[in-house]
C-alpha cells in the first residue's frame, strides 16, 4: 500500500480521512491476512488521530458573531464549545 510511505503527521484532513475510510473497508472485507489486519489498523489508529487533532484545530478557529442590541454585528469572539 503506497499510501503507508506518507507521514500521517503531515496530512491534510481530507487525505487522512479518505485513506482511513479505505482501511475500514479493507478490514470489513475480512480478506486481508492477518499481520496486514493488524498493520493497517495500527495506522487507521494514527489516521484517526490525526482527523480528531485536526477537527478540533478547526473547531479553536470558528468564531461566533457578536451583534449589538439591534441586531448589528460588532465583531466576533471564540466559539464556546463546551
Amino acid at each position: 500500500m503506497a499510501e503507508n510511505n506518507i507521514d500521517v503527521s503531515k496530512m491534510p484532513f481530507e487525505r487522512a480521512i479518505e485513506e482511513l475510510e479505505s482501511i475500514v473497508k479493507r478490514l470489513e472485507e475480512g480478506k486481508v491476512p492477518l499481520e496486514e489486519s493488524v498493520t493497517i489498523y495500527e495506522r487507521g489508529e494514527a489516521l484517526k488521530a490525526r482527523c480528531e487533532h485536526l477537527l478540533r484545530q478547526a473547531e479553536a478557529r470558528v468564531e461566533k458573531i457578536t451583534l449589538d442590541a439591534s441586531g448589528k454585528p460588532t465583531g466576533s469572539e471564540p466559539l464556546d464549545v463546551d
